[in-house]
């Protein structure tokens, strides 16, 4: 992300806690093999740990923010420390009522910086480390405070219990999408309310279309044709707990593949232009790109693909997602840039972080 969006200030605070982007969804759209060398926006860490399950030689974690970054490391110190139902109670996916004593487990593993971030965060940390991001925050407002006024929790846990594709059309229709909810997603999730609660003003700088709009039509397919009993994202949002739907990153069965290539990873504070400007011709065989093409001018967009394009090798993957921003690869890179079109719209239909407008993925072709 680029400097200029943020400043000392902006760097210095957790804006996403957990990362708001579905796993599974880019790891079949990277394909990482075994040995593969990966770039990955550090943001809070899921993903990038998410990469580690499939055995590259490295993984290399890159964040603007020293908040950002601060919250990967205490993810890792975790995975190194505690055992699987504990880490779960940190994050928050888990009732807990010891998460100061975890991480009094955790802080000896964290860098002296690490260690000055989460010293000043007891609050956050009994709370769950999940929770501790700006963007987090603004859906425990809606969840305390705006949800009550349409849904009651029976209502919610309906919601989020098992049932076919048409009894979630059924409920959907009869007893979700009342008028009251549309005018309230309308209100709550309007560009003026999440500039001011969720995400920066200048995150929006380069968005098209309604926001409200967006999410409506995509909640819909999110709850209608996806099931919303295993989304964790969801469930998240409407309880502020994963349920029994977690994220690929805190999963049992990825627990201890994480902890056993952790060495493989390695994180920077940098910026995504400096790293690739600095980074050796056909380095890299795989980018979870996250959504940094969010916020840059359709210029910048197409001179920094360039640049990542200069370090990849051929057949590597590029992955990331557009929210209100459309990208997708310039005829300039035409040559050197295949939009996997297909398997990016097949996997977005799947994305349980239902908020985004598409995925993109674009494998590197020789000159």
């Amino acid at each position: 992300m680029p400097e200029s969006i943020l400043d000392a200030n902006r760097v210095s605070v957790v804006r996403y806690a957990q990362v708001w982007e579905d796993a599974d969804v880019l790891l079949a759209g990277l394909d990482v093999r075994p040995g593969d060398a990966c770039v990955s926006i550090a943001s809070a860490g899921d993903n990038t740990l998410a990469l580690l399950t499939k055995q590259p030689s490295r993984v290399v974690a890159i964040d603007v923010s020293a908040a950002q970054l601060a919250c990967l490391e205490l993810r890792v110190a975790a995975y190194r420390t505690l055992q699987h139902d504990q880490l779960l109670e940190l994050i928050g996916s888990r009732p807990s009522a010891r998460r100061a004593s975890l991480f009094a487990q955790c802080r000896p593993l964290l860098s002296s910086a690490g260690r000055a971030f989460w010293d000043v965060r007891g609050r956050e940390i009994e709370g769950g480390i999940g929770g501790a991001g700006r963007f987090e925050r603004y859906f425990a407002v809606f969840r305390q405070w705006v949800l009550p006024l349409t849904h009651d929790r029976g209502t919610v846990a309906d919601l989020l219990g098992a049932r076919t594709r048409h009894a979630r059309e059924e409920f959907y229709d009869t007893r979700w999408n009342t008028w009251r909810w549309r005018f309230l997603v309308r209100v709550f999730f309007s560009r003026a309310v999440m500039s001011r609660l969720g995400r920066e003003r200048a995150f929006f700088q380069y968005a098209e279309g309604s926001l409200p709009a967006a999410i409506l039509e995509r909640t819909r397919h999110a709850l209608i044709d996806l099931d919303p009993s295993a989304n964790p994202y969801a469930h998240w949002i409407l309880t502020g707990r994963h349920g029994d739907a977690l994220p690929c990153a805190l999963r049992s069965e990825n627990f201890d593949i994480i902890r056993d290539n952790l060495e493989r990873l390695q994180w920077h504070r940098v910026s995504l232009e400096e790293f690739v400007q600095r980074s050796a011709p056909g380095e890299f065989d795989r980018f979870n790109l996250s959504d940094v093409f969010e916020y840059v001018s359709p210029s910048h967009y197409e001179a920094l693909l360039a640049d990542i394009v200069r370090t990849a090798r051929t057949g590597a993957r590029l992955a990331y997602w557009n929210l209100l921003v459309p990208r997708s690869r310039p005829e300039s890179l035409a040559a050197r840039l295949h939009p996997l079109a297909a398997l990016a719209g097949s996997l977005h239909a799947s994305d349980r972080a239902f908020f985004y407008s598409a995925f993109r993925i674009d494998e590197v072709v020789g000159c």
